[in-house]
């Protein structure tokens, strides 16, 4: 049946049969699916008022548009659905446990700590476990995503627990929310002596949006000031009651300074899993879990600390995680000691992949390193289709001439030291809001040293380039020096955003406001052959100044707008400026028509600073 046609173009018409296409998808791959022309399409897309070829990505927006005008459901299937799509077509099942309930077996509870900046959250997770990450953190915030596992006891029985260490700024909220996803609980960290704070509360958001039991731990008991009961009081409002209270949240008063009570911490953690999970999985199928950070290391190259939450991971896996896969070559602990196999629950560091995954990203353990490399392409593909289709700007027919004006436009390059940080900044970056005058746009993100590409790619579209805890290596810095290339270091996230969001506000266009300078009635007019018409005048208010913009008032109307103050005395001395109160006799360039009782506004331009 041949659909009406559409600005000369005649198309299949659907009868509202569902169309499902990946996020990102050309119009070649929606012709494919009707088995139409792609370039009829590109035309009826056309009279519609958008401009895309054939092989672009196109937004949801654009298919689902383009449907409707052929009668089609467009469903654009969502990433994770699509990646279910895509192990199920290598027959793997994700996120669930092999065999029958027999098969699963006790494994040791996933931590992880939030709170407020400086309110003790690396200090707790030092004392814990006898390290000073925290002395080697720029600016005393935590950077990177770790993981670690410490033992502890509960009646008598020695049990394991895992414990994320997420950075604890508020620009990081992208990563803490992920922390929050492969938690089983989460320990909010609050200070004695300071109370529940802005990112407290956001950290409680995480947590119970994640479904996660939360415990309290009351920092800085040791303080003077400190007021544990005022904690409790204050965390009711967000639904943490404490079971003094008659709530079911469990609060424990510490000092991780002073390392009060840690042990009372760790029990309550224990009792939490107890009584609000089941803490099972199977050891004997092939290990899944989640990339909790990676990095690129100089000698080790891409390396990844992952939290195995199902199955067991052993050196010679294949593995894929994200777009990244590769064999496990060695596996190392938290105390860089080498290991064999890590079980449910076990963070370990994985040498061995092929490039950096991103954190966050889940990973699995396939039959064979084939299959892990076509999982990997084909993610890889689905991925760079949606940036495609999110970086490119719809542009109509109707705006097109807008479009074409220049834009001011601020674009960079990110490279850090590991993923999850990169993302966590191009998060923060490109959430700074400017208005609509200034885009940000981040073209290139990557783990490991600014290269001499890195550079290149700067020279060739004017970018800035932004190295987090990396250096530019040995030619790169030539090339950058010998380029003129901004390259921008930073140790401490919100250092960057700070003088990323000084530099946008840097190109905006200044906004003008007028300023009012002074008034004069016009007292009397003189008529000059010399020098025209000269107003003598009484200043009513402010000050009138030489070289100013005046308008001419009369009768609450204004006769004239910009006039020139050119010249200005009294008496019959030039003056540069005359007040409030004093009498003087002015011209208006070469304007004449002056009369007794007309007020003259002097008044200039001045920058607004912007809010």
């Amino acid at each position: 049946m041949q659909a009406p046609s559409v600005g000369g173009v005649r198309l299949p018409k659907g009868n509202g049969e569902t169309i499902r296409l990946a996020r990102g998808a050309s119009l070649t791959d929606f012709a494919d699916k009707i088995n139409a022309n792609p370039a009829s399409l590109v035309q009826v897309l056309f009279h519609l008022g958008e401009m895309v070829t054939a092989t672009q990505s196109v937004t949801d927006e654009v298919l689902e548009l383009l449907g409707s005008e052929m009668n089609y459901q467009v469903q654009v299937v969502s990433p994770e659905e699509e990646d279910r799509e895509l192990l199920d077509s290598f027959k793997i099942s994700y996120g669930e446990d092999a065999g029958d309930e027999t098969d699963l077996q006790a494994r040791p509870p996933v931590v992880t700590v939030m709170g407020h900046v400086d309110h003790g959250k690396t200090r707790l997770l030092d004392t814990i476990r006898k390290t000073t990450v925290h002395e080697g953190e720029a600016g005393g915030i935590t950077q990177h995503i770790g993981a670690y596992q410490v033992a502890s006891e509960l009646e008598g029985v020695e049990r394991l627990i895992t414990f994320i260490d997420t950075p604890g700024h508020e620009a990081f909220t992208a990563m803490r929310a992920r922390g929050a996803q492969a938690t089983d609980i989460a320990v909010i960290v609050v200070a004695a002596d300071d109370g529940v704070m802005p990112q407290t509360v956001e950290a409680i958001n995480h947590a119970q949006a994640a479904n996660v039991p939360i415990v309290v731990a009351v920092n800085k008991i040791d303080k003077e000031g400190a007021n544990p009961q005022k904690i409790r009081q204050q965390l009711t409002e967000y639904g943490l009651v404490a079971e003094e209270y008659g709530g079911d949240t469990m609060f424990v008063d510490i000092s991780a300074k002073q390392g009060v009570n840690i042990d009372g911490l760790l029990e309550a953690i224990l009792l939490t899993a107890d009584a609000a999970l089941d803490l099972r999985a199977n050891p004997d199928m092939e290990a899944q879990g989640v990339a909790i950070e990676a990095h690129l290391d100089r000698g080790r190259g891409p390396v990844a600390t992952v939290l195995v939450q199902r199955g067991t991971l052993r050196v010679g896996d294949s593995i894929v995680a994200g777009d990244a896969y590769g064999r496990v070559r060695r596996m190392v602990d938290e105390f860089n000691e080498d290991i064999t196999e890590a079980t449910p629950s076990r963070p370990v560091q994985v040498i061995g992949f092929t490039s950096v995954p991103g954190a966050g990203d889940t990973f699995l353990v396939v039959e064979e390193d084939r299959t892990a490399r076509q999982i990997a392409e084909r993610r890889s593909a689905r991925t760079r289709a949606a940036q495609n289709a999110q970086k490119r700007k719809r542009i109509s027919l109707e705006d097109l001439d807008a479009a074409l004006k220049e834009t001011s436009q601020l674009n960079l390059i990110i490279k850090g030291d590991n993923s999850g940080t990169v993302e966590a900044l191009e998060d923060a970056l490109t959430k700074i809001d400017v208005g609509d005058e200034v885009e940000l746009r981040v073209i290139h993100r990557g783990v490991g040293g600014i290269t001499e590409g890195d550079i290149n790619l700067a020279i060739a579209d004017n970018i800035i380039v932004i190295g987090f805890n990396v250096r530019a290596e040995g030619k790169a810095t030539e090339l950058a020096n010998r380029e003129g290339i901004d390259v921008r270091y930073y140790s401490v996230i919100y250092q960057a955003i700070d003088e990323i969001e000084a530099a946008l506000k840097g190109m905006l266009k200044p906004i003008y406001e007028e300023v009012e300078l002074g008034r004069a009635e016009v007292r009397e007019v003189f008529r000059s052959s010399k020098v025209g018409t000269i107003a003598g005048c009484m200043v009513m208010s402010g000050e009138i100044r030489r070289n100013t913009k005046a308008r001419l008032i009369r009768d609450s109307v204004v006769v004239q707008e910009g006039l020139p103050i050119s010249s200005l005395r009294r008496f019959k001395d030039d003056a540069t400026e005359v007040r409030e109160g004093f009498e003087c006799g002015l011209t208006l360039g070469s304007y004449n028509d002056l009369r007794v009782g007309d007020l003259i506004e002097t008044y200039e331009m001045r920058e607004k600073p912007r809010g």
